[in-house]
């Protein structure tokens, strides 16, 4: 029986968060230029957002580029972004076939212009799209979202229309990119790594885990499958006891 099949259509998760890596690492490998690994990576990208609309995983979000990365080489970033805008030109008649709805967090304001433009034409063209809900992290971090917040809140305080008092967990969320989005339950980072890389620190306070030696672009629809069968087989207690949660 497949991974696929063994899912508990009940206990999916409404959000899954995906690091994804090792796409030089797949490229060097194989005596290739990285740029080769991130096109390589891109065909992943379509497998896993079409699993994860057919069983009916409501959010996903993948961590496409962080702020860190823009210390990379400048021939790589610049053709990131390049793949970037001709990826959504192409993918662009799938997302709405497939009835997805795209939408974005991260520092928007660092990304080049065109492709900033292009990003904010696809998010408007697909709002009304209902199925399932692609996040791309683009220029994010958590550090940088949560030093924004913290400074949109205390702007807020000075202008008299919160108090200190005010501030809370339900206060805060409010001011991160995330705040219409739900906290994911399952964070997936492949290629080995075992660590969150500034990725939605806040938000997976309570997520579960998974992490995989398979690197980005050897990442299957299967391999995302067995992810969730891990997530529906872990007792998730939220600081309870098992009796409690039973």
């Amino acid at each position: 029986m497949s991974f696929k099949e063994k899912l508990i259509k009940e206990k999916l998760p409404k959000h899954v968060a995906v690091i994804m890596d090792g796409n030089g690492r797949w490229a060097k490998k194989r005596g290739k230029a990285r740029i080769f690994g991130h096109k390589k990576g891109v065909e992943t990208v379509h497998k896993i957002v079409e699993a994860a609309g057919e069983i009916g995983i409501e959010y996903l979000t993948l961590y496409a580029f962080s702020t860190e990365n823009w210390n990379r080489p400048k021939d790589e970033v610049d053709s990131l972004m390049m793949l970037l805008v001709s990826t959504i030109k192409s993918e662009f008649n799938t997302l709405i076939k497939n009835n997805v709805r795209l939408l974005t967090i991260g520092n928007l304001d660092d990304v080049p212009k065109k492709v900033n433009k292009k990003i904010i034409e696809t998010v408007e063209k697909t709002k009304n799209n209902t199925g399932l809900k692609l996040i791309i992290a683009l220029s994010y971090s958590s550090r940088w979202e949560i030093v924004n917040a913290v400074k949109n809140i205390g702007y807020q305080i000075q202008q008299n229309n919160i108090m200190i008092e005010d501030i809370n967990n339900e206060l805060f969320n409010k001011f991160l990119t995330t705040s219409q989005i739900p906290d994911p339950e399952l964070l997936i980072r492949t290629s080995g790594e075992y660590r969150l890389s500034n990725f939605l620190l806040w938000q997976i306070a309570y997520s579960e885990l998974y992490f995989t030696k398979k690197l980005w672009p050897e990442f299957e629809k299967e391999d995302f499958y067995e992810a969730i069968n891990n997530f529906q087989n872990r007792e998730r207690r939220f600081g309870k006891t098992s009796e409690q949660i039973h």
